[in-house]
């Protein structure tokens, strides 16, 4: 990446994370792939570093660094060694800016300060089993009655979803509303008719905790409204831009990393008496495969200078995510592919890195729905 893009102060906090990562989580990480789930200590350490939730004001005990090349740097970070469990990302750069931006004074003071700490972990509650990308179609309903709400339904494919203390849920405060009737609500682990799934089983991303959670007439206090009423929908439009940037960044990284890794091994492994890259078909890819990730790599650094000026809207977020996404799902194709029958085996780097790929076309809205969106935004 362009050194430019970086100065000494990000560079500096580069080193830090890395010596984090590598000592705290390289280690273990295996281990959290064969449990399924992080440990809780994890998040604690990651607090006491500061490497949770940057953009959090210094009023609630984050270090407001609104900037977003330092969150850029902690995704970077996980995603060079593999590190695919700990949700960190979900939580600092998805679930804390809803509350910074839209929560009351009561709930930031309540919770920012535990989720900067790695004391509180967060998670939201989008996709139900019927709706995919579809968010006005929830049928999750949080009916008031009074001076609280009565939430019922389900959601699924939720990170951080056996781990999380906090939740936010999409549902419906006016089933009849569509869109309009979206509201965001806070849910707190142990809440009365709150259930959680097992581990749901996935391809990839073993260490990450992810699963179901049902609603059966769960109370839930009014004052855990998130924003105002019927305004979820809007909330959620103004934050994914954000969530799939970060998925972008995450994207360029794994490509970098798998070509990295490719390279060393087309120079180390031999046929016909000398290094495969040698061989003009293999040598063809990997040049192929250095100009798309240089390409990426210059349109995300730019829409990530776009957020950090207020400037990067859904359809440029879209582009960001679809390309990259797409793009890490073919470098790691091709990288396994030069890797002969070696890229099938577990131990090596490559073979994780590609199972760990299929999920980025689909989450955070999948390409076909990024597609739809810049339509859109072109006036169809």
């Amino acid at each position: 990446m362009p050194d430019s893009f970086f100065d000494d102060e990000h560079r500096m906090f580069r080193d830090s994370v890395r010596t984090f990562v590598e000592r705290e989580i390289v280690p273990y990480h295996e281990q959290w792939e064969k449990e399924g789930v992080v440990p809780r200590e994890l998040w604690k350490t990651a607090g006491d570093h500061g490497f949770l939730c940057l953009q959090v004001p210094e009023a609630y005990g984050g270090v407001g660094l609104n900037d977003f090349r330092f969150n850029m740097i902690v995704i970077e970070e996980l995603v060079r060694v593999g590190a695919s469990g700990p949700g960190f990302t979900v939580h600092g750069d998805i679930v804390t800016p809803y509350i910074s931006n839209y929560g009351s004074e009561g709930q930031k003071r309540k919770y920012l300060p535990k989720m900067v700490a790695g004391e509180c972990i967060g998670a939201i509650a989008m996709t139900e089993p019927n709706t995919g990308s579809d968010l006005a179609a929830v049928r999750t309903t949080a009916i008031r009655d009074g001076d609280h709400y009565v939430l019922n339904g389900q959601k699924t494919f939720i990170t951080n979803g056996l781990l999380n203390d906090l939740i936010i849920v999409v549902a419906k405060t006016d089933p009849k509303a569509g869109h309009a009737g979206v509201s965001l609500i806070l849910l707190e682990r142990g809440t009365e008719g709150y259930e959680r799934s097992k581990k749901l089983e996935k391809l990839g991303m073993h260490a990450q905790d992810t699963s179901e959670a049902f609603f059966k007439d769960v109370k839930v206090p009014a004052e855990n409204l998130l924003g105002q009423e019927g305004c979820g929908f809007l909330y959620l439009m103004q934050q994914l831009p954000q969530e799939r940037l970060a998925v972008a960044v995450g994207a360029v990284m794994a490509c970098e990393k798998a070509l990295e890794v490719t390279i060393q091994y087309c120079k180390d492994r031999t046929a016909f008496g000398r290094p495969i890259g040698k061989f003009q078909h293999n040598r063809f890819k990997l040049a192929e495969m250095k100009t798309e990730i240089e390409i990426g790599r210059i349109f995300v650094n730019h829409c990530v200078l776009l957020h950090n000026a207020g400037e990067l809207n859904a359809e440029k977020a879209a582009m960001a995510k679809w390309w990259t996404s797409e793009l890490q799902k073919r470098v790691t194709d091709q990288c396994l592919q030069l890797h002969g029958g070696y890229g099938y085996m577990k131990e090596y780097f490559i073979s994780k890195a590609f199972i760990d790929s299929r999920i980025q076309t689909i989450y955070a809205g999948t390409t076909e729905i990024m597609k739809e969106i810049i339509g859109r935004g072109m006036g169809f």
